[in-house]
């Protein structure tokens, strides 16, 4: 099969594809959310996900559909179809994990998936990780998604290019930090949560995660344009890690969103008393380009163990939280 054998709409679909990656510029991380996204469309997948190499480990650097709740999940490269990928540098498909036997098959029943695609990525003739699309079918993927699926990978490497051919910084750094502030981003943040959560299960520890969401990006946007709303997001990321323990993790997690891994719990009280500095810290006199700005933001927790062992319930209870502070401000100030 040759390219001119592909369906031209998925063609178009590629197409736009390599528009909307190029206007990221050099945020890796964009780049490859919106390249998991797209493959997954494209492909009439269940899921789809970038996994990159760190150290003797992949790790679900990008992810979506029902590939989404493992982001920041480190596998070993061994014993899998990934590593038989990395290590031969070609595409594999596999159409029936059941009756493949370099497929991890635990790991396959535990998302549910019956076949898949693993394509290399190579960059500066080094495989740095794999390009992944997921499906609950058995016999989902043809020759076509892998012409497809060539062309994605191909993209992407170019883009790696591209985002690292001015910078020093290693790949995985650059992947999985945020380009604005400089913190670490979503995909960090869920790979050192997940290591915490197994340590503090071990070890019979404590820690806290904290969720914070700015409030009033929008306005200042409005009123005195991007640029200010970003340097707005840079100080509020600044301030709170300048509040916490350099052991501490502060993440960009999107947009106004920022979340924080608190290694150092003694007990519940101990969360509140840190999340009273960070919004005092936030919310001190800010100026740009002689433009006075209000900082704040909205702060809610969660507690390992009280509030629950799993990530997804600790998220969902400091989120929870969080947004019962929001409608609380949001309630005084319509009083006022």
């Amino acid at each position: 099969m040759n390219q001119n054998d592909i369906d031209k709409d998925k063609l178009l679909e590629v197409i736009k594809l390599q528009t909307e990656v190029a206007q990221q510029g050099m945020d890796m991380a964009n780049i490859m959310d919106i390249v998991v996204q797209r493959t997954q469309l494209i492909t009439n997948s269940d899921g789809a996900s970038v996994e990159l190499i760190e150290r003797k480990e992949l790790v679900y650097s990008a992810v979506s559909g029902t590939a989404e709740k493992f982001l920041g999940l480190r596998l070993d490269i061994d014993n899998s179809l990934s590593g038989e990928c990395i290590s031969m540098r070609i595409p594999l498909i596999s159409n029936d994990i059941e009756l493949d036997d370099r497929v991890n098959k635990n790991a396959c029943r535990k998302i549910g998936i019956r076949s898949m695609i693993v394509l290399p990525l190579i960059y500066n003739n080094t495989v740095v990780g794999v390009l992944k699309v997921l499906s609950g079918k058995v016999n989902h993927f043809d020759e076509e998604d892998i012409k497809i699926l060539e062309l994605m990978s191909g993209l992407i490497a170019a883009e790696m290019f591209n985002a690292m051919k001015n910078d020093n910084s290693e790949l995985f750094y650059k992947a999985t930090h945020d380009s604005l502030t400089g913190i670490s981003n979503r995909s960090l943040f869920y790979d050192r949560l997940r290591q915490k959560l197994s340590k503090a299960l071990r070890k019979n520890e404590e820690f806290g995660i904290i969720s914070l969401d700015m409030d009033g990006l929008k306005e200042i946007n409005d009123n005195y344009g991007h640029r200010a709303g970003d340097a707005a997001i840079k100080e509020i990321a600044s301030r709170i890690k300048m509040t916490v323990d350099k052991l501490d993790t502060v993440s960009r997690l999107g947009g106004d969103e920022f979340g924080i891994i608190i290694t150092k719990v003694v007990d519940r009280n101990d969360i509140p008393s840190l999340i009273k500095r960070i919004d005092y810290e936030i919310t001190r006199p800010f100026e740009f380009e002689g433009i006075k700005i209000n900082l704040k933001a909205s702060i809610g927790y969660a507690h390992f163990k009280e509030d629950g062992i799993d990530i997804e319930v600790l998220i969902e209870k400091a989120d929870k939280s969080m947004y019962e502070v929001k409608r609380r401000r949001k309630g005084l100030e319509n009083i006022r």
